[in-house]
């Protein structure tokens, strides 16, 4: 294999070659993999777990096409069992990848560019070796074809070049950053002798030649898919592979909706299912047949909110969303909705240790005390009560709030009452998926319910979530609309990062700044997740990654024990 010290460098714009930095074993975001090559395999997987057996779960809605790269069509489930990438992700650390088909990549120290070395073992399923050609398929086809997230991002790759026929450079446009590296070594390996002559951007039924732990048993279009171990998997013995995959067979069955896929596993038809609802943990899985499994996780939580639009008039006021802040009644909702299951997030990196933690504001005041702060406020911005209804200037205190599944309604409307009490005027507007995902995209609402998802990595997305240039797009994410120059300079900062400190650092600032601002009013989330399993079926690993359990580290419970 060629290497590092052959490879023909970058020029920087002042004339002068680039190194490579050979990353022999992973490389992380920020700082170093946490995982040394002397460890044989991921610290979430069992090495020793027991192989075989039949994983049932469910999916709702419906499929046709098993491409899962393409905008047209709707993907199946578990695709990612057939389809290996460059590296593999580790989801106990923040955002680090092992060797997988690239058995090592060399990287600029600046990484504005890489170079993709494969390993000399690495094949499809029919027994073809991954080349260089492969690679640069796989990028051209993606860069065109792909997905608008794929596209938008390889876009960024202004040249790529094959080395060696099993050595792949990449080299960086304008617009890249650190995060570009990450992203392009998970790029998937598509199989340019399979795909050429096929329509990529056609619906697939019928099983690619891919390189993953995985093929395809059986496709019954929109209601299952079946896959079965490839026993001749070539990774199988890898670090990022070992103790992964021990399944036998993996199947996923398809329901119209939730109702029927829980009374499927309650039947025993399915043997493993994740609830997100807490009550519906409480209430429906109650069986001696089954087994409750909760994890706790520390991944951050979707940031799920009321969101103001500041670019209203109504909303500019900070005093107006403290007030209305004060007047949410979150305790109250959080034992009568939630039994008390859930926790009020108190940060946009809730459940994390990204979290500014700070407390949420007026949450150790009564109702009553709580409802008086809010009606100061409302007057110390101008706004009275006459007749019961509370205006400004002699127009009216009234609002609209979007929202887009009905199982919100019930927040929305306790919350609509209480505003009642101070003069307020909120309606609420239920909207399907396609409509409100317009109006969102336009920031066309006074306030919705919406979210933002965050990782332990942030990096270049949190200046699209809050970032002036971001508020004045449609179709980004700052539906709060906040711009603020402090908030831009750290997002920023978040991006360029070079160690998790400085990330973490950065990102607890950001926090508190986002909270100050009351731009949104956050509701509730849990730091744990809920898996309902056939009883005596499964075997778990010890430890449970950050980001949550990873079903493929499981395996069948091994008999004998």
């Amino acid at each position: 294999m060629v290497s590092f010290f052959t490879i023909s460098p970058l020029q920087a714009d002042d004339g002068l070659e680039k190194a490579y930095i050979p990353h022999p074993f992973g490389i992380a975001m920020n700082g170093a993999p946490q995982q040394t090559k002397d460890e044989t395999h991921l610290s979430y997987a069992n090495e020793h777990a027991p192989q075989g057996g039949h994983l049932k779960q469910s999916e709702i809605g419906t499929f046709d096409t098993v491409n899962p790269y393409s905008i047209k069509g709707k993907a199946a489930a578990g695709l990612n069992l057939i389809y290996d990438k460059l590296m593999a992700r580790s989801w106990n650390e923040p955002f680090t990848l092992y060797p997988l088909i690239a058995e090592r990549i060399d990287v600029t120290e600046d990484r504005s560019g890489f170079v993709i070395h494969l390993n000399p073992d690495a094949k499809f399923n029919d027994g073809s070796a991954i080349s260089a050609d492969d690679i640069i398929f796989s990028f051209n086809t993606l860069k065109e074809k792909g997905r608008p997230n794929m596209r938008r991002v390889y876009k960024q790759v202004a040249d790529i070049q094959k080395i060696t026929p099993t050595s792949v450079r990449m080299t960086f446009g304008d617009d890249y950053n650190r995060e570009t590296v990450m992203i392009m070594a998970m790029m998937p390996v598509l199989s340019k002798a399979w795909w050429e002559g096929r329509d990529f951007e056609d619906t697939l039924l019928e099983m690619p030649n891919s390189s993953g732990a995985y093929v395809i048993e059986d496709i019954k279009p929109g209601s299952k898919i079946t896959f079965r171990k490839n026993e001749n998997y070539w990774a199988k013995d890898l670090f990022a592979s070992k103790g992964m995959n021990n399944f036998e067979i993996i199947s996923y069955d398809y329901f119209r909706d939730q109702t029927g896929a829980t009374e499927s596993f309650l039947k025993g038809d399915l043997n493993l299912r994740r609830e997100n609802d807490p009550r519906k943990w409480e209430e429906n899985y109650n069986n001696p047949a089954i087994e409750k499994l909760e994890f706790k996780h520390g991944r951050p939580q979707p940031a799920e909110a009321l969101i103001f639009n500041t670019r209203c008039t109504l909303f500019e006021d900070i005093k107006v969303r403290q007030a209305l802040f004060y007047a949410f009644d979150g305790n109250w909702m959080k034992v009568n909705f939630f039994q008390d299951s859930l926790k009020r997030t108190n940060s946009y990196f809730a459940n994390s240790v990204l979290s500014a933690e700070k407390p949420v504001l007026g949450a150790d005041l009564s109702k009553r005390e709580r409802l008086h702060k809010a009606q100061s406020l409302l007057q110390e911005a101008g706004w009275n009560v006459k007749n019961n209804k509370l205006s400004k200037n002699g127009k009216p205190f009234t609002f609209e709030i979007l929202i887009n599944e009905s199982k919100n309604e019930k927040i929305v409307l306790a919350f609509i009452q209480t505003l009642k009490r101070l003069g307020v005027t909120a309606n609420v507007r239920t909207l399907d998926s396609a409509t409100f995902q317009n109006r969102l995209l336009d920031y066309n609402y006074d306030m919705v319910l919406h979210k933002w998802q965050n990782s332990l990595s942030p990096g270049t997305e949190q200046m699209v979530y809050w970032g002036c240039d971001a508020a004045k797009q449609t179709g980004r994410f700052n539906y709060a609309g906040i711009c603020s120059q402090e908030i831009d300079d750290t997002a920023q900062k978040i991006a360029n990062a070079q160690t998790y400190e400085d990330l973490t650092e950065n990102a607890r600032k950001l926090d508190g700044l986002l909270i100050d601002s009351v731009i949104s009013i956050p509701l509730f989330y849990s730091d744990k997740d809920f898996i309902a399993v056939q009883k005596n079926t499964f075997q778990v690993p010890a430890v449970t990654p950050i980001y949550g359990p990873v079903i493929e580290a499981w395996s069948v419970q091994d008999k004998d024990e």
